[in-house]
């Protein structure tokens, strides 16, 4: 009788305990881990990033991944992702000599606590704990040096290029510089300290109490002026402490993540997907100081009355990055875009890779286009439309199209602009065009097939605006991509200047990256690179049976290869299904592709056994180059059961999700859900679908279904419903 009283009880605080795990208002939060990704397949791996979301302050400590033991110091700034840092500092417990400025910091991996808004690591050689928290301009260290040992701390520059100034009272400022941008720091030590120069770029700082008591560091930094940085200061941190600071920084996550709240699922999966969640907010990022800015884009200060946002890569973002953006938030999408708009009307050209310092040209493509249009058919419009529009198409009518350039065009954009096509020279064949970036080469299928899309969306743009002369113009180049379409090989292949085909191994052949014919990825690839005209390249194969035979041999082609030399020469294009590629951004959509044939199940097997396979709740959890928030998102999407195969259309195309139950909250305060009861690991195909109680006759729903809020019920099932959407 005890024995059964006591499993009763047992089965009672179960059930209690999943109750409350799957209460609405649950804090999501738990589930973020900074870690995910540490260690990069080939490429870059991401970083532990402690900010509030999309704010100017960042920090990570500076080590080569998670692998490594040691860390060099500790960031004041990250102020462009993988690209720039500003100021460090380092603790140093003991006599100082002449290795300390180059001495590593041995940390412990399971004594390192990563939060978005908190840190903390035991420097196990040193007896020294780091604690950091952070602000929007502003950040607080905090120190624990071991008793009876000199606490020294060393402030540096990252570039060695900038000056220290020591004040009364503990204060500190400083500049640093880097290329056209200045980086102004004001920092307030709370212990008593006795601060030294060494040179103009270094202070040695030696806390009297250091060993007695924690010392911190409270600072703020600015890209404005030295009296900003102390404004900024005065604002966040003059009257807070560092445990008031790491709660406001945990209520504005809350804010963020628990806007989307799941129930069912693995907790892996809940790993992974809050994760993803939190690194979409880590760019753009607000750089208005009280009513201000800098802007690398004319080396002014502006005021402001909106934020303005930099850094964003949008070769990587514009897929699915500020789509999520534009459901989750549209009026920071709408603030972000008017900043694309400000940076044009600044620089005179759109920009490609927004950063602090200007436009860091990267990639190819005019994608930011996209991006427009996407948002403006989703009903985001608080920005200055008129102006975006002179912008997408001065870019499309005046600059080069080639890779990692901005501004005026060349002799091969005429070319283009003539006859459809950029033009691609022979193996061994000698570049003449000064302007070729001599790594990134021309690029040329590449560059063909993504104008062709950003010359679709200009045309859509243009007929939105009813302007019917460029709408005209647009329309007719979106289709240049059939001019390279290879109807013997079905494969997109590059032309020299004459028109005549150049016979390649579209697996191989292209230099590092294939970077002569197409970008970080293969021909297989950019195969299905037309998210624009998906019904013109389904006529391309012949027809939809032919088009869904060609996406199955793509997750089971060979390399033809071993890895070992594929990888040599194609180090992106990591994550490997058969030829499919999912550690790289043109591949996010491909899965969804099965749900224009005859077998929309394959797409549920697809990104199901994509998203458990490569995106694991571990240090090697991303199968590329996580760019920021870029490949983040895919995985947002599809873990919700949904995506968008072509920004531009205001429509979303619906795949197997990873939880029972997805209920997104909006902006205008209705809710979107996503309900599947019974789903698991094994009954992942959907049987049926209703949106509002409705039967789906298509895989698809609008944003307008979204935005207006609703509930998308799917009935899931062990094996496909192969008659479903056919």
């Amino acid at each position: 009788m005890k024995n059964l009283i006591l499993l009763l009880l047992m089965v009672i605080c179960f059930s209690c305990v999943q109750k409350e795990e799957e209460t609405p208002g649950t804090d999501f939060t738990k589930y973020v881990d900074p870690t995910i990704g540490n260690v990069g397949h080939i490429l870059q791996p991401t970083r532990p990033t402690m900010q509030l979301p999309n704010q100017m302050t960042r920090m990570t400590p500076d080590r080569a991944d998670y692998l490594d033991d040691q860390i060099s110091s500790f960031p004041l700034n990250v102020i462009s992702h993988r690209v720039a840092q500003a100021f460090f500092i380092k603790p140093i417990a003991g006599e100082l000599n002449e290795n300390s400025w180059n001495k590593r910091l041995t940390w412990d991996h399971d004594l390192e606590i990563t939060r978005p808004w908190y840190y903390k690591t035991e420097l196990i050689e040193d007896d020294v704990t780091v604690e950091y928290t952070v602000g929007k301009k502003t950040g607080i260290f905090r120190f624990t040096f071991p008793a009876g040992r000199e606490a020294n701390l060393l402030l540096g520059h990252y570039y060695k290029n900038g000056e220290y100034s020591i004040a009364e009272d503990n204060l500190i400022a400083g500049v640093e510089y880097f290329r056209n941008v200045k980086i102004y720091v004001y920092g307030v030590l709370t212990n008593e300290s006795e601060i030294k120069s060494e040179g103009t770029d270094k202070l040695v700082i030696t806390c009297k109490n250091g060993n007695k008591e924690p010392v911190e560091f409270k600072y703020a930094t600015s890209f404005i002026s030295e009296e900003q940085a102390r404004k900024n200061f005065q604002e966040e941190l003059q009257e807070t402490t560092f445990d008031e600071l790491k709660n406001q920084g945990k209520i504005a996550w809350d804010k963020v993540i628990n806007q989307i709240e799941v129930k069912g699922g693995t907790e892996a999966h809940k790993r992974s997907f809050y994760t993803a969640l939190y690194r979409c907010y880590e760019r753009m990022i607000n750089i208005t100081e009280d009513g201000q800015y800098f802007s690398g884009f004319d080396n002014q200060v502006h005021q402001s009355t909106r934020p303005f946002y930099v850094d964003d890569w949008v070769w990587d973002t514009y897929l699915a990055h500020h789509p999520l953006r534009a459901i989750l938030q549209p009026s920071v999408e709408a603030d972000m875009l008017q900043s694309y708009v400000d940076m044009y009307e600044q620089s005179g050209w759109m920009p490609t890779f927004p950063v602090i310092y200007g436009d860091h040209t990267c990639m190819n493509g005019f994608h930011s286009t996209i991006s427009f249009l996407d948002a403006y058919r989703k009903g985001i419009r608080s920005f200055d439309v008129q102006s975006a529009f002179d912008g997408m198409l001065k870019n499309a009518e005046e600059a080069t199209m080639l890779p990692w350039r901005n501004g005026e065009k060349c002799e091969l954009d005429d070319f283009y602009h003539e006859k459809g096509f950029y033009p691609a020279l022979r193996p061994g064949e000698k570049e003449t065009v000064a302007l070729v970036h001599s790594f990134e080469n021309r690029q040329a299928v590449a560059i063909t097939l993504g104008h062709s899309y950003d010359d679709w969306a200009l045309s859509q743009m243009a007929e939105e605006l009813g302007k019917t002369k460029e709408q005209a113009i647009f329309a007719a180049r979106a289709s240049n991509y059939k001019n390279l379409w290879h109807p013997e090989q079905k494969m997109f292949l590059p032309k020299d200047e004459n028109g005549k085909w150049i016979e390649i191994d579209p697996k191989f052949d292209g230099g590092m990256g294939a970077r002569a014919y197409y970008d970080e990825n293969n021909g297989w690839t950019y195969r299905w690179q037309t998210q624009h005209d998906v019904d013109g390249l389904i006529d391309l194969f012949g027809g939809v049976e032919q088009f869904e035979d060609g996406l199955d041999q793509l997750f089971r082609e060979s390399l033809g290869r071993s890895k070992y030399e594929f990888w040599a020469k194609l180090p992106d294009a990591t994550g490997l299904v058969g030829q499919f590629s999912m550690g790289n951004e043109p591949s996010f959509h491909i899965p969804y592709l099965f749900n224009y044939t005859s077998s929309p199940w394959k797409t549920q097997k697809w990104t199901r056994f994509l998203i458990d396979t490569w995106f694991k709740d571990n240090v090697f959890g991303i199968p590329g180059d996580e760019d920021g928030g870029g490949m983040s998102a895919f995985v947002v999407f599809s873990a919700m059961g949904f995506y968008p195969v072509t920004p531009g259309i205001p429509e979303y195309t619906i795949t197997s999700p990873l939880f029972e139950e997805v209920t997104i909250k909006l902006e205008n305060g209705n809710k979107f859900t996503v309900l599947a009861p019974g789903l698991s690991p094994e009954k992942k195909y959907i049987q049926s679908a209703r949106l509002n109680g409705k039967i789906l006759e298509t895989p698809w729903f609008t944003h307008n279904d979204l935005s207006n809020g609703g509930i998308l019920e799917l009935e899931m099932g062990r094996l496909p419903n192969k008659k479903l959407w056919n």
